[in-house]
């Protein structure tokens, strides 16, 4: 992770805690990594305002959360973050079939197109997560 004034605060540094327990440490180091004098200021946005500020807040569980956010990111056709965040929700302990009720659920509030392309992206995600086990499985016999 690059050494930016931008991710000194103490607000920053609690957000990376949850953002790297719940995305993963190699995904949100690369993130951080990746960031240049343009964008440094909007990784310093979301770990501090997102994950700094709103993920440790004590009202909700990180599963609900989760289960909120891939209703919200279904719902706005954001595929990037909802593949993402499947990954993350499967982490924080959601099902697949929790997974499947609120994407149908997705489909009868905010339309089948919104479902359908959610479907689409969880069964590909499943899918590699199914292939990662499976080849770490073999690699470990």
């Amino acid at each position: 992770m690059a050494d930016r004034p931008e991710y000194s605060s103490d607000l920053f540094k609690k957000g990376l805690e949850v953002r790297r327990s719940v995305l993963g440490a190699d995904y949100v180091d690369a993130s951080l990594a990746r960031a240049d004098d343009f964008n440094a200021a909007f990784q310093q946005l979301t770990t501090e305002v997102a994950w700094g500020m709103v993920w440790t807040r004590p009202g909700l569980e990180r599963k609900t959360r989760s289960i909120i956010n891939l209703a919200m990111l279904s719902a706005l056709n954001r595929g990037a973050e909802l593949r993402l965040h499947l990954r993350a929700a499967l982490t924080n302990g959601v099902t697949r079939d929790e997974i499947k009720e609120v994407l149908l659920q997705v489909g009868g509030y905010c339309g089948i197109p919104a479902s359908l392309e959610a479907f689409k992206i969880a069964t590909e995600v499943f899918k590699e997560v199914d292939a990662a086990k499976s080849g770490a499985a073999k690699s470990g016999d």
